[in-house]
C-alpha cells in the first residue's frame, strides 16, 4: 500500500474511533442527567419547571460537546491538515 492509502485508512480508523468516543461519553451524561432530573422531580414535585429548565440547558450543554467531535472528525476525513505533509 502507498503512504497514501495508509494515511487515509488510519485518519478514518481514528475518525471512526473518535466519533465512537465522542458519542459515548455525551451518552452516557445525558442518561444519568435524566435519571437524576426524574429523581429529583419525583421528590420534589413542586419545583417540576426549575428542574426541567436547568435540565434541557444541562442536555444542550451536553449534546454541543458532541457537535464539536462531529466537527472535528469532519475535518480529519474530509479537510486533514496534515495531508500537505504527505503530498508533495
Amino acid at each position: 500500500m502507498s503512504e497514501m492509502a495508509w494515511f487515509t485508512l488510519v485518519s478514518t480508523v481514528a475518525a471512526a474511533v473518535a466519533i465512537a468516543l465522542g458519542a459515548l461519553g455525551p451518552a452516557i451524561a445525558m442518561g444519568r442527567a435524566i435519571a437524576q432530573a426524574l429523581d429529583a422531580l419525583a421528590r420534589q414535585p413542586e419545583a417540576e419547571r426549575s428542574i426541567t429548565r436547568t435540565l434541557f440547558i444541562g442536555l444542550a450543554m451536553i449534546e454541543s460537546l458532541a457537535i464539536y467531535v462531529l466537527v472535528i472528525v469532519l475535518i480529519i476525513l474530509f479537510r486533514n491538515p496534515l495531508l500537505e505533509y504527505l503530498v508533495k
